[in-house]
């Protein structure tokens, strides 16, 4: 699985040797260009709404824009920046999705979470699941909630930049904003999500009240954690951090290296496959008899 991001490409099949391959016909190359970077927009995806359900829709929509458009990349800038540049408006300008609906506040989430009552799991569960399985899931997912918190830009911008540590150069090229916008936009963001953390999560600053063994049980009954449909720990192989492969050297890391560290820890998911779907949507299309799909 090839990191996507770095500012210098390892040697091998490139994603242009592909695209010229699948564009004269080779359906495998195609295949390959899909499978190289699905998993990637889908954790994307994953975080910019909650839902696996939900991301899943919206990799399938992605990847039919990029494939109907595939024809049109003329080399001006690499393909990573052209593929992201397409997921990155479709993130931001997409319809809302169920969660995004019920986004809160800061504050409101909060609040939200000091009216979880605490209460310890009960001993023996239908199905029968580990407790710590289910402590992690509700961790993930009321760390993925407080993403929620943050406006869409925001949100994308952390995914990018502190989750799969996208640098300036590429990330402001994908976003179409200066290195230094990238730089202080992700920075806000950062600060935004840490500062809520330190006043109210227990994780890491442990005089603080919240901890996840205590919300799990409230979790599970507001239908947050589904111990018959596990969303975050029951599909992975690596963690983002395993995934992007890179360390850090910005000084400001060094601050929030904990919070950082929580959510880079986090499961890269992997992707449902898509393919087969892909095919029967845009049968029709030219473009597909053109690839020979």
């Amino acid at each position: 699985m090839t990191n996507p991001f770095p500012e210098k490409i390892k040697s091998g099949l490139t994603d242009e040797n592909l695209i010229e391959q699948a564009l004269n016909g080779d359906k495998k190359s195609l295949e390959a260009l899909i499978y190289r970077h699905q998993r990637w927009i889908y954790n994307v995806a994953l975080r910019m709404v909650w839902e696996p359900e939900d991301a899943a829709d919206i990799t399938q929509e992605i990847l039919i824009k990029v494939i109907t458009k595939l024809s049109t990349f003329r080399g001006q800038s690499s393909f990573r920046t052209w593929l992201y540049r397409i997921v990155s408006n479709h993130v931001i300008n997409m319809k809302k999705y169920r969660r995004e609906f019920q986004a809160l506040s800061f504050e409101q989430y909060g609040d939200s979470l000091d009216n979880a009552l605490d209460a310890e799991l009960p001993e023996h569960s239908e199905p029968p699941v580990d407790e710590e399985i289910l402590i992690e899931e509700a961790k993930i997912g009321c760390m993925n909630g407080m993403l929620l918190c943050l406006d869409r830009e925001q949100r994308l911008l952390y995914i990018l930049g502190e989750l799969l540590q996208v640098g300036d150069t590429i990330g402001s090229e994908i976003l179409g904003i200066t290195k230094v916008n990238f730089r202080v936009k992700l920075s806000r963001a950062k600060a935004q999500l840490y500062n809520f953390m330190n006043e109210k999560c227990g994780l890491i600053k442990r005089s603080n009240p919240c901890r996840c063994v205590r919300k799990t049980r409230a979790f599970i009954k507001a239908g947050y954690v589904d111990p018959e449909n596990l969303r975050f720990v029951s599909n992975y192989r690596k963690t983002i951090e395993d995934a992007a492969s890179r360390k850090s050297k910005n000084v400001e890391d060094l601050i929030h290296s904990d919070y950082a560290k929580l959510y880079r820890q986090q499961p890269f998911v992997d992707s449902p496959d898509l393919l087969a779907s892909l095919k029967k949507l845009l049968s029709s299309n030219k473009i597909i008899e053109t690839l020979n799909l």
